[in-house]
């Protein structure tokens, strides 16, 4: 281990110390924001912590029983085990160091969009809309319709939902829900079909973290806001006022609609909150793309030739083209089951990243 190395790793141990002690103290909870970061820097840390030691601890083990080792052979055979674990925790402490995604424990605007297909990928969209919810659901996640806008046949040309989670774990709503954002391509009989004949349509899914400190300041001046009336999925009256709100950032074009709400107030609160993540994710991408333009982005058109997922109802398959993943469970996982396909893609991105480490070692 080289020097700089050790001195990373020493100061990584200190600052987990330093945690320790601070979240001991009762007067750093009486800020509940402070206290929720600085618990979200001591869980980042706990495990690699724990593993700095643990190798700490078999370095020590292996000088001890070479120093036996002449005396018995029996600590030969000790320290010889002793090396053999040393590449284990080596390997998982590089894994533990990887940056992380500063949102992982953030909770997530989702925005789904009929495209290509028309009254069909309208029926796709809310299937899927209906997938995010039920999975959600197993999560112990607080989902909520901010805006729908309902097809003629009761699907959706666009819905806006928020997921958030209950607790403040690391591996929050971001960390599973960040790969959705792209073109999901459909294949199958639509209700339309007299034929029945298989077609082919998309719809867009725009995911982005829900930023909780204000962090883009935004011009009144840039904004129009527009207020209607609320309806529900359907067409149903939820109420007869004009309570619903749409604000157009000007500069930007983005437009975002909040109807959930009972009070035209509340709506616009809530629709500044969506803004303000979608400036912040807007912000980011840009810095993004400036400091590598081999950056992969979310889809923003949703051509059906640009997909990141096809769902064949066929074939009960399900695949994600950019890992080459495929399953024929098409049927559970729109009840859901996204765990394995979410794991799939979290394993090729850790790799991905890890093998950007050893290239640039």
């Amino acid at each position: 281990m080289t020097r700089p190395v050790a001195e990373a790793l020493d100061a990584l141990l200190a600052e987990y110390d330093d945690l320790e002690v601070r979240l001991a103290d009762p007067s750093v909870h009486a800020d509940q924001a402070t206290a929720r970061k600085l618990g979200r820097r001591y869980a980042e840390l706990t495990p690699v912590a724990r593993t700095i030691r643990e190798l700490e601890q078999v370095h020590n083990d292996i000088t001890a029983a070479d120093e036996l080792a002449g005396e018995d052979s029996a600590f030969a055979a000790e320290a010889d085990a002793l090396r053999a674990r040393v590449p284990e925790l080596e390997q998982r402490l590089t894994e533990l160091l990887l940056p992380r995604d500063p949102h992982d424990s953030s909770d997530v605007v989702m925005e789904v969009k009929s495209g290509e297909g028309g009254e069909e990928s309208a029926l796709f969209a809310s299937d899927l809309v209906r997938m995010y919810l039920r999975y959600a659901e197993k999560h112990g996640w607080k989902a909520e319709m901010l805006d729908a806008t309902d097809s003629d046949l009761g699907g959706f040309k666009d819905a806006t939902l928020v997921f958030k989670s209950k607790t403040n774990d690391l591996d929050g709503v971001w960390s599973r829900l960040k790969f959705e954002g792209g073109v999901h391509r459909v294949q199958r009989v639509p209700v339309t079909e007299s034929q029945g004949r298989i077609h082919t349509s998309a719809a867009g899914v725009l995911v982005y973290p829900e930023v909780e400190d204000v962090e883009i300041e935004i011009d009144e001046k840039d904004l129009r806001v527009d207020v209607f009336r609320s309806s529900g999925h359907g067409g149903q009256s939820v109420n007869t006022t004009d309570s619903a709100v749409r604000i157009t950032h000007l500069p930007t074009g983005i437009v975002v609609s909040c109807q959930n709400e009972r009070s035209q107030l509340q709506n616009k609160a809530r629709a500044m909150e969506v803004l303000q993540s979608r400036l912040q994710a807007l912000a980011e991408e840009k810095a993004q793309l400036e400091a590598s333009a081999n950056r992969r982005s979310q889809v923003r058109t949703v051509d059906r030739s640009e997909r990141i997922r096809t769902y064949n109802f066929p074939e009960n398959r399900i695949s994600d083209h950019r890992i080459n993943y495929k399953a024929h469970n098409l049927d559970q996982v729109l009840t859901g089951e996204l765990d394995p396909l979410l794991d799939a893609l979290a394993e090729a991105d850790r790799a991905e990243r890890l093998a950007g480490v050893g290239g640039n070692g």
